[in-house]
């Protein structure tokens, strides 16, 4: 399972497993969890950054409209997953 290191512009740096990935309307979005382990809380994260941007930004999904429409794509994708 890949991991990526999230930077926040305060605090520590935080690790993610990346549990999926999807393309939706031209937007980059990540199922990612804090641990490898079942239990772990999982985030879905939204890209943010310009095309000219040398590394990606990415932001919690927040919104629970657009929360719940991604979460159902990727239970989708994740069969036996329940995401929400």
């Amino acid at each position: 399972m890949e991991k990526i290191t999230f930077t926040p512009e305060e605090g520590d740096a935080v690790e993610f497993y990346v549990l999926e990935q999807t393309k939706i309307g031209g937007v980059d979005y990540l199922l990612v969890a804090d641990s490898a382990d079942e239990d772990g809380e999982a985030l879905i994260m939204c890209d943010v950054s310009d095309p000219e941007d040398a590394e990606a930004v990415y932001e919690i999904v927040d919104d629970d409209e657009k929360l719940n429409a991604v979460a159902a794509v990727f239970e989708k994708m994740m069969d036996d997953t329940e995401i929400i």
